[in-house]
């Protein structure tokens, strides 16, 4: 174990965790408030894109944080978040201060996800104890996933305007 492990197990665990607590935000919430807000937004299945985006948020989240089949989580989070940037984020604009939160935290999410899975998780992991070794080329197999999945996600589900 070098010194970058232990910083890599900090940055995954924050937003992992950060994540996860995110959508679990939108259980305690109320999956209908959720739903509900998620239709305004032009998703078709509101109730569905609800349960499907607190569940993907708080099992990618807890996985990425434990380094647990580390490429999968990350292409969840890169799918979910780039879902976000365009459904809402977008049009406010770069800066996440601005009124309903610009795309730079989601962007940022993004970039964790990506390093993480492209360069690995470190040795303190789950993937580690369980002796799974993911080679940089699956790491960026699952951020060209993350992406494909957004696109097809959008693509089936998304109806800006009500469409």
């Amino acid at each position: 174990m070098d010194r970058i492990d232990p910083a890599l197990l900090l940055l995954r665990t924050v937003f992992g965790l950060f994540l996860a607590y995110h959508g679990l935000n939108k259980v305690k919430s109320g999956i209908a408030g959720t739903a509900g807000w998620f239709a305004s937004i032009g998703m078709k299945w509101p109730r569905l894109q609800a349960f499907t985006a607190a569940t993907t948020e708080m099992v990618a989240g807890v996985m990425f944080a434990a380094g647990l089949a580390t490429p999968l989580a990350a292409a969840a989070i890169i799918a979910t978040m780039t879902v976000a940037i365009v459904t809402v984020h977008w049009r406010v604009g770069f800066f996440i201060f601005l009124p309903n939160g610009g795309w730079e935290y989601c962007a940022s999410i993004i970039a964790v996800a990506a390093a993480v899975s492209i360069g690995g998780a470190g040795e303190l992991t789950l993937d580690n104890l369980l002796g799974l070794a993911w080679d940089p080329a699956v790491g960026l197999g699952a951020v060209g996933m993350g992406f494909v999945l957004a696109v097809t996600h959008l693509a089936l589900s998304h109806r800006p305007g009500g469409s």
